[in-house]
């Protein structure tokens, strides 16, 4: 199922079935959440149940600090980026100015 969905059967699933120290391994972040507050919600339910997130085309690895540290930045980046492009959407075509002749 789409990953732009929130409320999945199979992460609904998940979560009923993963015990401490379980790691979930993912292709890529986006097959998990297409929105950076989604995954890090997911991520945040795995730590409280004491496990991990892997991401193998990231390179990302929750079971250490700096895994946990890589996957903030990437999620602040990604935020910076959906707010930039936001901003340029409020503010519509590039329209340049003509010079006075």
């Amino acid at each position: 199922m789409s990953g732009a969905k929130k409320d999945r059967d199979g992460l609904i699933e998940l979560f009923k079935i993963i015990r401490k120290g379980d790691t979930l391994v993912v292709w890529r972040l986006d097959r998990l959440g297409r929105s950076l507050k989604h995954l890090i919600e997911v991520v945040k339910e795995l730590d409280d149940r004491n496990c991990f997130l892997k991401s193998i085309t990231e390179n990302i690895d929750t079971t250490s600090s700096g895994g946990k540290l890589i996957f903030h930045i990437f999620g602040a980046l990604a935020e910076f980026e959906r707010s930039i492009i936001r901003e340029r959407t409020l503010a519509g075509p590039y329209r340049p100015v003509q010079e006075a002749r």
